[in-house]
């Protein structure tokens, strides 16, 4: 199991450093529900269709993320709280090279 380093601020503040499995097929939403930075029923709530932006992120430094899709760019012109370094987490793959990735969640 190969596993890379991510920082989490979740909505209280709390900065959160993880252990994130590049071997799983994962997504940060569904890393942030796995170590439960966020109540549940309040991220993710479509699933990781982007469909729902309850799993928006800001983006804190540079690391090389997959461009952004039409589905997710989409979404977010719909979102609320939305900034520059806006994401969806269910759009972010958890890649080797991702290490390091740090975000914020951002307001629910």
């Amino acid at each position: 199991m190969s596993d890379i380093k991510i920082t989490i601020i979740d909505r209280e503040g709390v900065r959160h450093e993880v252990d994130a499995p590049t071997d799983m097929n994962m997504n940060i939403m569904e890393l942030v529900r796995a170590y439960e930075l966020a109540p549940e029923g309040t991220i993710g709530i479509c699933g990781g269709m982007a469909m729902c932006a309850s799993c928006q992120c800001y983006i804190l430094n540079e690391v090389p993320l997959q461009e952004k899709t039409p589905d997710e760019e989409a979404m977010l012109w719909e979102a609320f709280n939305v900034k520059d370094n806006s994401r969806l987490g269910c759009q972010i793959a958890i890649t080797p090279e991702i290490e390091g990735l740090v975000l914020e969640l951002a307001p629910e």
